[in-house]
Parts: C-alpha cells; structure tokens; sequence
C-alpha cells in the first residue's frame, strides 16, 4: 500500500488544508508567458529582420547552434526576431516502441526518436512583412512556377527557432531551441466583410530535424550527463 499523506487514514477522507496545498506548488507555469524567436536564413533578404520586427538574440542562437554544426547539423541561421506569435507550443518528446512478442506477453524496448512538425501562429501585421518573408523562405525553397530551388545545398534552407517559457516575475524559466527548420506549410488567411473587430492570423508549420535545450543561464535549463 502507498504511504499515506499525513493525517490520512484508512478508508477516510485525506487531511489536505488548501494551505498546504499552496505552499507544496509554490506557483505554476502560465501558457501565455513565453516569447518565440525565429531566424531567417541568409537566403531570405540576405537573413534580415522584416521590418516592424523585434531584434532578437541573433549571436545567442549561433552560439548555440555552433555545437550542432561541428556534427554536420548545422542551420544557416541569419539574423533572429520577435515576431507577433499569438500562439506556439513546447515541443512533444517522443520515442517509438517495438514489440517483442514472447510466450503470449509483449516485451516492449525503445525504438527511434521522433520530431513532429512544429506550428505557430502569427498575427497578421499590415504590411505583410513578416508573411511576405515567410513566403519568400519558402518560394526559395521550391519555386512558384517551376520545380527550381534557389539554396545550392540543404543547410542553405534551413535555420533556428527559441521557444523561451517566463515566470511572473520576468525570468526565463525553460527555453526550447528548435534545430534545421523550414516552413513546410503557410495557411491561408481567411477574408470576409463580415468579420470585424477580428485582427488576421495564419499559422506557419515548421518540419524539424531535432530540438535541444536552449543554453540559457537558468536552473530550468540545466541538464544531467
């Protein structure tokens, strides 16, 4: 039998007061206290931010991807930015499983690591900036008109992202960074005369080669060898 919380007993209610409760949670993460930083590659603009954008920490991510190049993974990053992103995620961890079948039981073991594609959506601003380079990073990908790509090689294509998760108090607590990205899937926007008071938004699917952790200065990031 489990251990039992103090005051409990058995078959009774368990003794909890909601202050113990409060001082065990200390206080909990919030899902609109992140920021997400994006990087365009020098393919796109010559890697600039688009106008109306947030200089971002551009030598930070280079820094951090400089590991990843030296194994041959690297992502032609160019400058990084804030964007208007309304909504993101923090990235699924997932690893596959094989079963071995053996005397009518099933003995499972790890299989590979997997990457799903990563969304965000992004408010609409009313130039176009941000769209019109998301739309440039993918028309040099593969043309418009015909089955043509402007990068000579894949990591030509390819950049980084910084999913960066804050506390109530301003510090960042957990930072994701996304590795090898390319916009895979750039959704329609929606018109219509009817909708008012409502700003315009598209979502932007990234496929990726691998996430990491972000080497921020936090306890959050730290990781056990």
């Amino acid at each position: 039998m489990s251990e039992k919380y103090p005051g409990q007993t058995e078959g009774k209610m368990v003794n909890a007061p909601i202050l113990d409760f409060r001082n065990r949670i200390g206080d909990l993460a919030r899902p609109n206290l992140f920021q997400v930083e994006i990087g365009f590659p020098s393919i796109v603009d010559e890697g600039t931010p688009a106008s109306g954008a947030t200089p971002g920490s551009q030598e930070k991510l280079q820094q951090e991807t400089a590991g990843a190049s030296q194994a041959g993974s690297s992502a032609s990053s160019g400058s990084l930015a804030t964007f208007l992103v309304k909504a993101a995620n923090i990235p699924a961890s997932t690893v596959g499983v094989i079963e071995v079948p053996y005397r009518g039981r099933t003995l499972k073991i790890a299989g590979d690591r997997t990457f799903e594609p990563w969304t965000v959506t992004v408010l609409n601003d009313k130039g176009f900036a941000l769209r019109s380079k998301f739309e440039e990073w993918s028309t040099k990908i593969q043309n418009l008109q015909q089955n043509l790509q402007t990068p000579q090689n894949i990591s030509e294509y390819q950049s980084g992202a910084i999913v960066r998760q804050y506390d109530r108090q301003g510090g960042v607590v957990r930072s994701y960074q996304f590795v090898g990205i390319w916009p895979s899937n750039i959704s329609a926007i929606d018109l219509a005369w009817d909708s008012n008071d409502t700003p315009e938004e598209y979502t932007v699917e990234f496929q990726v080669q691998y996430w990491t952790y972000a080497n921020d200065n936090n306890a959050g990031n730290s990781v056990s060898k």
